[in-house]
């Protein structure tokens, strides 16, 4: 039996994936048509930028079986709905235990529609600001190992966009949280060397239109 390099797992499918992928169905469906692949639809970003802020002190497995409900009450993540909810519409929020009922994270994304409405504005889409601060390959690494994953909890990339977004008023958006949101939103590709997807997304990354 061939032992896998620190960071792979073998699935029951016999697909080697990165080892996080491969724990509950929700993770592998997730890590094998989400994660990593590039994305530039302004809702898509908004509404992962905002679960990321949720996320904070829980498990992305926690806001991945709630997302659903995430986006019916949250309009979709539509920019210009959020950012018009009213005070009432806050205090239905906190009571739905279908989502996270965190008063001050449920006013940040209202607060973050509000910002991304003024970046859009400023640079047609928020994809085009996003994008803006994709790494170089010069700036990433030789191989995408798992010891060296673990040492890029925060990248300066992840800094740079941290500090400009908390700039222009954005809240939750520290520079571990901007790099999830980095990763999932396939500005860089951090599937681990050898996981099944990691090709597939270097193809989408490389075919991608940068908006």
């Amino acid at each position: 039996m061939t032992t896998l390099p620190p960071g792979l797992a073998s699935g029951r499918d016999g697909r080697v994936r990165c080892a996080w992928g491969n724990g509950t169905d929700e993770y592998r469906a997730y890590h094998d048509r989400e994660w990593g692949r590039p994305v530039t639809d302004d809702a898509r970003l908004f509404e992962k930028i905002c679960l990321e802020g949720f996320q904070s002190g829980l498990s992305w497995l926690t806001i991945l079986r709630k997302r659903d409900r995430f986006r019916e009450v949250f309009a979709g993540f539509d920019i210009d709905r959020v950012a018009r909810f009213s005070a009432a519409r806050v205090e239905r929020l906190l009571a739905d235990p279908g989502i996270v009922r965190h008063r001050g994270k449920i006013l940040s994304t209202i607060n973050n529609a509000k910002r991304a409405r003024a970046l859009r504005d400023e640079h047609g889409s928020l994809a085009a600001y996003f994008w803006r601060f994709e790494p170089t390959p010069a700036d990433r690494p030789a191989r995408v190992t798992w010891d060296v994953l673990k040492t890029m909890a925060t990248t300066p990339a992840s800094v740079a966009l941290s500090n400009d977004l908390k700039r222009r008023g954005w809240t939750f958006v520290g520079p571990t949280t901007v790099y999830a949101f980095m990763q999932a939103m396939g500005l860089v590709n951090d599937h681990v060397e050898g996981c099944h997807v990691r090709p597939a997304v270097d193809t989408a990354r490389a075919r991608l239109r940068r908006p």
